[in-house]
């Protein structure tokens, strides 16, 4: 199957030029790389969030594969839906799925179903798609999407994401797709998002998931994230690292209503 672009010409620019010239504005040149077990990466339209994943990205190493995890915004297919197999084209190239890695994620858990529904029309993980095919057009990608689930169902797909990245003879990155505080005034995003960025930084799952439960605050990616960590942990991971913050008032000029966004690197 080719899953084709839902949001070019929305979220980033459809033409493959355009998209390119676009990108290129977001990524820093000759910083130094680094292996990165896992990343936080914002979705919204490049225009508002490109700058933080672009240094998210500028920033890694690139691996055989990278594994999405993206929250699921339509409310389409199964609470832990993987596209197994098939190819994900964009206006700058395709990635294929690394069906191995996939398959072996379903047999670990399941909670990891296969269902294509699910990734049809979702964009958190399709706006990563540009960044990685400027990184490389070799690499494979293994897409999941997440709806709201417990706090045991985020260990329990972390322990698996975990258990295949141990099993896998070729490196592996998990991408963690969020943005922060949603339609609240520039202050307060930094507020609240402050606090759950502590949480991601001291490498705590279940403090993220509760901070942002209790706190009120509306990071759409929670889920994901705290997976990611569940599994950066089992990984190894040493530290996490914010590598920017900004909000969508410092593009839109409009202060009073915005958009967080946070680039991390687990490590």
């Amino acid at each position: 199957m080719i899953r084709q672009p839902a949001v070019a010409g929305q979220f980033y620019e459809a033409s493959p030029l355009r998209l390119t010239r676009q990108v290129d504005n977001y990524i820093e040149a000759d910083i130094e790389k680094e292996h990165a077990i896992g990343l936080v990466s914002p979705h919204a339209g490049l225009m508002y969030s490109g700058r933080v994943a672009g240094s998210v990205y500028s920033r890694i190493k690139v691996p055989r594969t990278f594994i999405l995890i993206g929250p699921n915004h339509t409310g389409f297919g199964s609470p832990v839906s993987i596209m197994s197999s098939g190819i994900w084209q964009m206006p700058t190239g395709k990635l294929k799925i690394n069906e191995d890695i996939a398959g072996k994620l379903m047999n670990y858990s399941a909670e990891i179903t296969d269902d294509i529904l699910a990734h049809q029309m979702e964009h958190s993980l399709e706006v990563q798609l540009p960044f990685i095919l400027h990184l490389s057009s070799d690499v494979t990608i293994v897409p999941i999407t997440m709806m709201p689930v417990s706090l045991d169902i985020c260990r329990v797909v972390g322990e698996a994401l975990a258990s295949v990245v141990k099993d896998s003879e070729d490196t592996v990155t998990i991408i963690a797709s969020s943005d922060m505080s949603h339609y609240v005034s520039d202050s307060a995003a930094r507020k609240k998002d402050k606090r759950a960025i502590d949480r991601v930084i001291a490498l705590d799952p279940e403090g993220l998931y509760k901070t942002v439960r209790d706190q009120d605050i509306s990071m759409c990616g929670v889920i994901p994230v705290t997976a990611m960590l569940f599994a950066a942990n089992k990984l190894g991971a040493s530290e996490a690292v914010l590598v920017k913050y900004m909000t969508s008032g410092e593009v839109s000029g409009d202060y009073d209503y915005v958009v967080g966004y946070a680039g991390v690197i687990v490590r």
